[in-house]
């Protein structure tokens, strides 16, 4: 390849808390348009802000899940640019001494070796507010500014220009996404903008040093989007270098209908924003037990169960991986496992038929039906042989409409697998005497037809013959 990419991604974390940063209005999302407004967020003169100690709290956690350092003393700042949905002309944020610095995250692309990805800092900060194109004030081509969001607190997670495709920076952002949701701090709902991401891209000549100049690649708020955005952005960048032009530094807004990134205003340098140390906030000072206390209160982190799940439980890691995809699932999975269900057999069910009901009916493992502790019940009736595999998901169907336990939907049914060699022996003579063809074509030298039998018995028995015992005695039969 001729030209290198260089990828640095920040990456706006929308907090899950109750309230503001600095006020006590809601944070819920779809209110009625400035219904969840107060002097503090809406920047009066004489509100001052008190920040929101939940805010603390889960910043220190992302830092600790993502092997930052926690600055013990931290300072807000006021970074000034105007804009109509910023209410007081600045945003409150950090800029020279953020809460936490110099962490990495390891990724895997493709099984390819593991790579860090460095994370220089990650900041609080307040949002701003929405314009509003054409909503608020009627039809035409009025605008109007939603304050809701304003001052909805944000982690801003910024990485170093690390990433070297676009495909690096789907699995780093994805890993991110993982860890914020596990941790409980973020909805992770890219849709409504929970989770979103600026790309700085840029190009160099391959086997250079020096960095080329970048474009940022505003608020990309889907996995997908974020690949288009950043493989056009290197692609019209070579083009513009292969054709004599000079790469400048802007920022850049994706269109996704198009796929392609069109030119919005030149981008701002930190001296630009003016940025000085907030008057109204003192500094943030965060005491050793208190990071300790955090770090105590840490969940088990998806890498660390995948090990678990891997070395105890005897999972493939590509299992381990799927199956901690979320918190709620990993979970869901555990809580079957304690049930008395086979490791390898509830992570193959939930992998498959859980998933697909899941995926039809649009509910999350958190809303399913069908409890640990009966897919659990489930299996055990396949291992003691009173269903067969095929009856179970008929079974499943049932447990999943209704909510009854898999035993009574048996019981009820009469779904018990018929193993009674007697019973099986009787509908093999009749399969065979009705198909005296078939038995000369297999006993000429035609095995496939065996298939062929194995169904009608199958059919013949409603499911209920237990297959194993079919098999055994076809295999005697057909012999002659």
């Amino acid at each position: 390849m001729k030209y290198q990419p260089v990828i640095g991604l920040e990456v706006h974390v929308q907090l899950l808390t109750d309230t503001k940063i600095f006020c006590g209005c809601s944070t819920k999302f779809g209110a009625e348009p400035n219904s969840q407004t107060c002097p503090v967020c809406l920047g009066l003169p004489g509100a001052l802000p008190v920040l929101n100690k939940k805010v603390v709290e889960f910043a220190i956690k992302a830092g600790l899940s993502t092997n930052c350092s926690i600055t013990p003393r931290s300072l807000f700042a006021r970074k000034n640019y105007f804009y109509p949905d910023l209410p007081k002309g600045y945003q409150i944020s950090q800029f020279e001494d953020p809460i936490c610095q110099w962490g990495w995250l390891d990724i895997k692309v493709d099984g390819e070796e593991t790579k860090r990805i460095r994370i220089t800092r990650i900041h609080m900060e307040e949002d701003a507010g929405k314009l509003v194109h054409g909503e608020l004030s009627g039809p035409g081509d009025g605008s109007g500014v939603d304050l809701n969001r304003a001052c909805t607190p944000l982690l801003e997670v910024v990485s170093e220009p690390d990433l070297r495709s676009s495909d690096e920076a789907v699995v780093y952002l994805k890993q991110l996404h993982q860890i914020v949701t596990w941790l409980g701090i973020c909805d992770g709902n890219m849709e409504e903008g929970s989770f979103r991401c600026d790309a700085n891209v840029s190009v160099m000549p391959a086997g250079s040093s020096t960095l080329g100049t970048r474009a940022e690649i505003k608020n990309v708020n889907s996995f997908k989007f974020v690949k288009q955005a950043i493989e056009y952005e290197i692609g019209r960048q070579i083009e513009l270098i292969e054709d004599g032009g000079t790469v400048v530094q802007e920022t850049r807004l994706f269109d996704p209908d198009s796929g392609t990134t069109r030119s919005m205003r030149s981008k701002e340098e930190a001296h630009d924003y003016r940025y000085f140390p907030d008057p109204d906030l003192v500094p943030l000072v965060i005491s050793d037990q208190w990071i300790e206390r955090s770090r105590q209160e840490l969940p088990e982190l998806p890498e660390q169960r995948q090990r678990r799940f891997t070395d105890d439980l005897g999972l493939t890691l590509y299992d381990a991986e799927v199956l901690t995809s979320s918190r709620a699932l990993a979970d869901y999975f555990e809580a079957g496992v304690a049930a008395g269900g086979n490791a390898k057999a509830i992570g193959n069910w939930i992998m498959g038929e859980i998933t697909r009901a899941l995926n039809d009916s649009g509910v999350s493992i958190e809303a399913c039906p069908v409890t640990p502790g009966q897919l659990a019940e489930l299996l055990k009736l396949i291992d003691i042989g009173t269903i067969s595999g095929k009856i179970a998901k008929t079974v499943f169907e049932e447990m999943w409409k209704s909510g009854k336990t898999p035993q009574s939907i048996v019981e009820e049914q009469g779904l018990v697998q018929v193993s009674d060699s007697g019973a099986i022996e009787g509908i093999i003579d009749e399969i065979m005497a009705a198909n005296a063809g078939q038995v000369e074509e297999y006993r000429g030298g035609k095995e496939k037809v065996f298939g062929f039998f194995v169904g009608q018995v199958m059919k013949a028995s409603r499911g209920k013959a237990n297959p194993s015992v079919v098999n055994e005695l076809l295999l005697s039969k057909l012999k002659g």
